[in-house]
């Protein structure tokens, strides 16, 4: 099961100007470093959590369809099912359709089922199911502890930016970012 992702964030779950009145800095002299830390504490968040905090596309990759015919999408909250492309032996691309599909794209992982899956011909990567997964198309759809998780993220960054480039971050975790990201990690057994 593999991810790409297809068409990204439009936006950033915080803006400069949440940052800037959270670190308390006036002035447009930090502005870059600010706008990669932000990016840089949103992307840390997702892949930590499987969220994807602001709306975008994404690509999963399976080789085959599971037995008990219900996929597991565990990035999300899955808001739509795109397209689906299953390829033959020889390549060609068939797309299943999607009219009697069901998705709970809020469970976690999120469930997809199809009615009439085609099986794919190709071993490695054969089916291809594209779908949109965010809380929103903004930051004020994101929830509030994980926008303080990524504030006080990019408060450490900030404050260790001279030891680390921000290409090496996060360099270390601040006190309290667990507390506020546990409920949101997805457990397993």
């Amino acid at each position: 099961m593999t991810y790409a992702l297809i068409d990204p964030p439009a936006a950033e779950a915080l803006t400069l100007g949440e940052v800037k009145a959270h670190l308390r800095l006036d002035g447009a002299q930090e502005d870059a470093l600010l706008a990669q830390l932000i990016a840089i504490a949103r992307e840390h968040l997702e892949r930590e959590t499987g969220l994807c905090l602001i709306e975008q596309t994404l690509r999963l990759y399976l080789d085959q369809w599971p037995k008990d015919g219900v996929i597991q999408i565990a990035r999300g909250p899955v808001q739509a099912i795109e397209g689906v492309t299953v390829y033959a032996e020889d390549g060609t691309a068939s797309h299943p359709s999607l009219e009697d599909h069901l998705l709970d794209g809020q469970a976690r992982p999120a469930r997809l089922w199809l009615r009439d899956p085609l099986p794919p011909g190709r071993a490695i990567n054969g089916i291809e199911i594209d779908f949109t997964a965010g809380f929103g198309e903004a930051g004020t759809d994101v929830p509030d502890p994980l926008k303080r998780a990524m504030l006080i993220h990019i408060a450490l960054m900030f404050a260790h930016r001279g030891v680390l480039s921000p290409d090496q971050q996060p360099g270390a975790m601040p006190d309290g970012y667990d507390r506020l990201v546990a409920p949101f990690r997805m457990r397993r057994l």
